[in-house]
């Protein structure tokens, strides 16, 4: 008889985006004639960079002649894309690595949720909170989570608020960690992190020993130039930190699917007896077993976002973006309504009024403004009150549903 990872059994009945369309569904079904507009999940609208087409057609014609065919790529990724990475990603930040330290992926999802396969089961995690779901659920599918509490916190997991209280900015924990996640800029919150706090964490990683898991995702989004775009801009980061990056966002590769991690060859862990193990070469091996590559024609698409040309038409694409959050910030703050986020990164995470739940207030927004946001405590317990909008859609999308909100809130 087979038997099922029981751990998987205590995760909630869905993903909080699936929850989401359901209740957008139910609606449909109930008002047909009503037009919706979606600004809930975090995904875009602007078409690829046409750097990336011409390069990915490209390929495609290679694949069609057998002297330019190619089969199975390497595991970690082809050495064009690797180069353009550190040569433009990271070289020019002072950061220096090996090519054999970065491992292309295809999409920073996967290899957040992966990486625990290196990692003992029985590791204490630490998160911000409120936190991207799939930190907390890879956790629990791996038993390393422990048990969900009636207060929605999982036992084994220790909880960071970041609120308006604080100013969004984690404070050091007063006891150790052995696996901490940091995602800067933040999602949902869309608050960052100075060079000075950011610094705290990693020293507070070199003297606890633990090992900072650290979402770049949203980076290229940064438009404040003393803000960090990689953690490894600390000093000594790289004896304690695995970075995680996406063109999801960057480029619109949510569908094509491309990104990359970065191991340093510096970055260890230990084993029972205290032997420390080069994670670099414990992540290659997992990756050589569980994972093929990203396609080589996504690859070429993604080493063109690095080009002249794809670098200016990915700047285009950042920028209709952080114009949409530029007015819906200010639309929002025009009805009185608190909101954060919105000047480093696409998303803006909105107090809910009057004490409103998270859920009620998405029910409300919906069912009367007809628009579509994420509800706070969907991304852990100190997201309750308040609800998560994001920048990606067209233009027109976003100033219509700041007109539907100001009438509705009025």
């Amino acid at each position: 008889m087979a038997l099922v990872n029981e751990h998987f059994l205590k995760l909630p009945g869905s993903y909080l985006f699936s929850d989401i369309a359901k209740k957008v569904n139910t609606f449909k079904v109930t008002h047909p004639k009503q037009d919706i507009i979606r600004l809930g999940i975090g995904d875009v609208t602007r078409p690829l960079p046409q750097a990336s087409i011409e390069a990915m057609h490209k390929a495609v014609e290679e694949l069609t002649s057998k002297g330019t065919f190619r089969g199975y790529g390497p595991e970690q990724g082809y050495d064009f894309l690797i180069d353009a990475i550190i040569k433009h990603d990271f070289a020019p930040r002072g950061i220096h690595l090996s090519p054999t330290e970065v491992f292309v992926n295809d999409g920073a999802k996967s290899d957040t949720g992966n990486i625990g396969d290196i990692l003992r089961h029985d590791n204490s995690v630490g998160v911000t909170d409120p936190i991207y779901p799939v930190y907390i659920d890879s956790n629990v599918m791996s038993g390393r989570a422990g048990v969900l509490q009636e207060d929605g916190k999982w036992s084994n997991v220790v909880y960071i608020p970041c609120t308006s209280d604080n100013d969004f900015i984690p404070q050091i924990p007063d006891k150790r960690i052995d696996i901490l996640y940091l995602c800067y800029p933040n999602n949902p919150t869309g608050t960052t992190l100075t060079k000075e706090e950011l610094k705290k964490w990693v020293n507070y990683a070199l003297a606890n020993d633990t090992l900072i898991l650290f979402d770049a995702a949203y980076e290229a989004y940064i438009q404040d130039p003393e803000i960090p775009h990689s953690i490894y801009e600390i000093k000594g980061a790289k004896k304690c930190a695995i970075e995680f990056r996406s063109f999801s966002k960057t480029a619109g590769f949510t569908g094509v699917r491309c990104g990359y991690t970065i191991v340093p060859k510096e970055v260890t862990a230990a084993t029972l007896s205290g032997e420390r193990i080069s994670l670099n070469k414990l992540w290659n091996r997992r990756q050589c077993t569980k994972f093929n590559g990203t396609s080589y024609i996504t690859q070429r698409g993604a080493e063109a976002i690095y080009s002249p040309e794809g670098k200016e038409q990915v700047k285009e694409t950042i920028n209709y973006y952080m114009t949409n959050a530029k007015i819906m910030k200010e639309g929002l703050e025009a009805t009185g309504l608190k909101v954060y986020g919105g000047e480093n990164a696409p998303y803006l995470w909105v107090k809910t009024p009057n004490n409103t739940s998270s859920w009620r207030f998405f029910d409300q927004m919906l069912y009367e403004a007809n628009v579509v946001g994420t509800p706070g405590v969907g991304f852990g317990p100190s997201g309750e009150g308040y609800i998560r909008l994001t920048a990606f859609g067209e233009r027109e999308n976003c100033i219509e549903a700041m007109r539907r909100i100001r009438n509705w809130i009025k």
